[in-house]
């Protein structure tokens, strides 16, 4: 199914899809926000690395705008008790490494969802996005059209239900211990902490819920009765439209977007991070690392091996990518026999 002709490399301003895309996240975001039953943000877990104030492990030395140079211009951020500020971070190769999107496929095959077929074209595209190091449009907007064509006519509480358990299966262990840290520090702050992503917001609000995250935006599917249509309400949650979202969100929240910070990893976030007045790029890929630095963005980068940092490929993610599609390839061939 062809969702939409928008997204294209070139591609930088927002659409009327690109509002509706992210009018819709905020809407739902907060309607599960109100309906959570633990108070936002403090259900969650130990964190692996505790965020401390000023450098981190990670971090290249750099300023913010209007900081002086040579000074620590996050010593007191997050500022504590300010609850006109937030956080956003993105999901795949920021919070969690790897895309969400991938994980769920895994899963769901593993359900017997989809076939060896479709199970083939989600290993492509997550060894394109890692050994690319960056998103491309194309493949987002294939990857999400494919799960759609694989979840119309399942019930939305069927797909939570299967959610948590791929959760504990393939994404937990995935998660930035680094990143992680910094969430929390928002949330020690007694700030709010949103994760802004591509992937299906019922698979983004099990992730934030996990991690203990006051919740997520994420690409809303439509559904009738409980039931997914096979569409999308507005576009998927990428580029300009997380931009909106944001926007959306702060809005009714009540927020001042100066004082907000916003995570990534990808140059397709820069609209993101040019709303908030703290923008990070974690992990980036070149083209981010380059941007933020013009800028005075902090960087952080969590892989490991000089390499990965300059040409912002995940640690291990060449071989890695590879020998997983090698295995996946050798599985797939002893099954048709």
């Amino acid at each position: 199914m062809a969702v939409l002709g928008w997204l294209t490399p070139r591609r930088r301003f927002a659409t009327a899809r690109s509002v509706l895309a992210g009018e819709a996240a905020a809407e739902a975001a907060r309607k599960a926000s109100v309906e959570a039953a633990e108070p936002a943000g403090r259900a969650g877990g130990a964190v692996a690395e505790k965020a401390a104030p000023g450098r981190t492990p990670g971090e290249e030395r750099g300023k913010e705008p209007g900081k002086a140079p040579g000074k620590e211009a996050e010593a007191e951020f997050p500022v504590a008790g300010d609850v006109r500020a937030a956080a956003f971070f993105d999901l795949d190769n920021t919070v969690m490494q790897g895309a969400a999107i991938f994980h769920l496929g895994r899963g769901l095959y593993k359900r017997k969802f989809f076939r060896k077929r479709e199970l083939a074209r989600f290993a492509w595209q997550q060894a394109w996005f890692r050994l690319a190091g960056v998103e491309d449009p194309a493949h987002i907007q294939d990857a999400r059209d494919s799960a759609l064509s694989i979840v119309k006519g399942h019930r939305v509480s069927e797909l939570m239900e299967m959610g948590e358990e791929i959760y504990d299966e393939y994404m937990a262990e995935r998660i930035w211990p680094g990143t992680r840290a910094l969430a929390q520090a928002h949330l020690d702050a007694g700030q709010k902490v949103w994760l802004v992503t591509a992937a299906p917001v019922e698979t983004a609000r099990i992730i934030a819920r996990r991690l203990g995250l006051t919740g997520a935006l994420g690409t809303v599917a439509e559904s009738v009765h409980g039931v997914y249509t096979g569409r999308l309400v507005g576009e998927p949650l990428h580029g300009p439209s997380k931009a909106e979202a944001v926007r959306a969100l702060a809005a009714a929240e009540g927020l001042d977007l100066s004082r907000c910070a916003a995570y990534s990893d990808s140059a397709n976030d820069i609209p993101m991070l040019s709303i908030v007045g703290h923008p990070y790029a974690i992990n980036p890929d070149a083209r981010l690392r380059k941007h933020a630095r013009e800028r005075g963005w902090r960087l952080r980068d969590y892989r490991t091996g000089r390499k990965a940092a300059k040409v912002g490929i995940p640690a291990a993610a060449g071989l890695g990518a590879l020998a997983g599609g090698a295995a996946a390839a050798v599985a797939l061939h002893r099954r048709r026999r």
